[in-house]
């Protein structure tokens, strides 16, 4: 073998070296649950009957019925930067479609998460008071952050 074979081998083996750690190191975004079409919200008006709600966001990833009927869009994003690490989450949010008992009309629409430990509206850019569905609210966005 000449030198020039040696040296071109030399360095593939060198760059084949150098490039298998890069491998493991990436960043991914993961979205889990509920992914809001753009400019949902915009669609739904005070107003809109759960027909047009369902149209537009789709099935709830739950509903409740505490006082009156609430539909709940759960959603979690998460970053994994290698393979072999768990995700980590970064951000989970609950939107809340709160309709009128009697004309089952949206009443409300909420956008929670969490801002420095407490469940935040970030439409009205508000604490939530208490009550069950902040004890529900709290249960789904302080969870599991592992995974």
């Amino acid at each position: 073998m000449s030198k020039f074979t040696i040296g071109r081998r030399a360095v593939a083996v060198g760059l084949l070296a150098a490039a298998l750690p890069l491998g493991g190191c990436f960043t991914q975004t993961l979205q889990r649950g509920y992914v809001m079409p753009e400019n949902a919200l915009e669609q739904v008006p005070i107003g809109s009957t759960q027909e047009q709600v369902l149209i537009v966001l789709g099935t709830p990833s739950t509903v409740a019925t505490l006082n009156g009927e609430v539909f709940y869009y759960i959603s979690q994003t998460a970053k994994q930067s290698a393979a072999f690490l768990q995700p980590k989450i970064v951000d989970q949010r609950v939107l809340a479609v709160y309709f009128d008992p009697k004309s089952r009309r949206v009443q409300r629409v909420a956008n929670y998460g969490m801002q420095d430990g407490k469940v935040f509206d970030f439409i009205s850019r508000t604490t939530t008071a208490g009550g069950e569905e902040l004890s529900f609210l709290r249960q789904i966005l302080s969870g599991n952050k592992s995974s």
